[in-house]
């Protein structure tokens, strides 16, 4: 495989820092195992974030949000963790992560968690 799957979020300068502008990412390409039965889950994730002096580059995004696929996951535990390393590596302004996980047992979940 040309890639692997890293936990590793690559940062680039923001090109404009001293402006308030909102950058939003999304894929319907998240997905991981459900902790209580090893099924997969698969849902959409909307990131959606203000600059501060850091933006993230959007391959590491993606190889980031691919090494969650064969590990089991809450909804709210990924929801909450990948906002917590995407805080910890960009240090936003404002910053929302919202997945929109896909009907299991007849029932959609959408987590919404924001900083500050």
């Amino acid at each position: 495989m040309p890639t692997d799957p890293s936990r590793e979020l690559v940062v680039v300068d923001n090109p404009r820092p001293g402006r308030d502008y909102e950058v939003r990412c999304v894929t319907p390409e998240l997905t991981c195992t459900c902790p209580m039965t090893g099924q997969p889950d698969f849902a959409e994730l909307t990131l959606t974030y203000v600059p501060g002096d850091r933006i993230v580059e959007l391959k590491s995004l993606k190889l980031y949000l691919w090494s969650f696929r064969d590990e089991g996951h809450f909804h709210e535990d990924i929801t909450n963790r990948i906002l917590d390393d995407l805080v910890a590596a960009l240090e936003p302004r404002r910053m929302v992560v919202q997945t929109t996980w896909n009907v299991r047992g007849g029932i959609t979940t959408t987590v919404t968690a924001s900083h500050p």
